[in-house]
């Protein structure tokens, strides 16, 4: 009785087309999966080919993956390491401000100089070197946020100035 049917249905030419066309779909699918799982296959036998016969995979991850973690472990040292030397630079010198001028009429160049060397948050100190022919005298005098207590000379002041207003602080970037 099914099979009478089915039959029947066949005699259509209709249904007889489509069936085709439906076997034809089937089998160019069938095709494409072949291909595809060559081409699996293929890269599956390189892949295997790279491990030598003695390894085991399990372990290779696994002994990866230690790997990884201790590169993770040394980067965080590594971070924290460089957190705390940025802490610490900011009592260094990052800024310098640097005056030459001629102390005394009667000697030649600008051999005297005020010399300002500041950290992060300008303190620091600024210090007057005054030549003559004589003798040549060093002066220090403490700063703290770009001021000093003791009265500065114009050179002095001008030097703090430069180092107060200095683009080259140098900073370490972390994250």
């Amino acid at each position: 009785m099914i099979m009478e049917n089915l039959v029947e249905i066949l005699k259509n030419d209709n249904s007889f087309i489509i069936c085709f066309v439906l076997l034809i779909v089937l089998i160019l699918g069938f095709i494409i999966l072949l291909v595809k799982m060559q081409r699996l296959n293929k890269r599956y036998k390189t892949f295997m080919k790279k491990l030598s016969s003695n390894t085991n995979i399990e372990e290779d991850l696994e002994s990866y993956i230690y790997r990884v973690e201790k590169v993770e472990k040394q980067n965080l040292e590594i971070l924290s390491y460089c957190k705390s030397l940025e802490q610490e630079l900011t009592g260094c010198i990052q800024k310098i401000g640097i005056v030459r001028y001629s102390a005394f009429k009667d000697t030649g160049s600008d051999l005297s100089f005020a010399l300002a060397m500041l950290d992060e948050k300008n303190n620091g100190v600024v210090l007057n070197g005054i030549y003559s022919r004589e003798m040549s005298n060093i002066y220090a005098k403490p700063v703290e946020n770009g001021k000093s207590k003791y009265t500065l000379s114009e050179e002095e002041k001008q030097a703090i100035e430069k180092a107060v207003n200095s683009k080259q602080v140098y900073r370490i970037e972390g994250k």
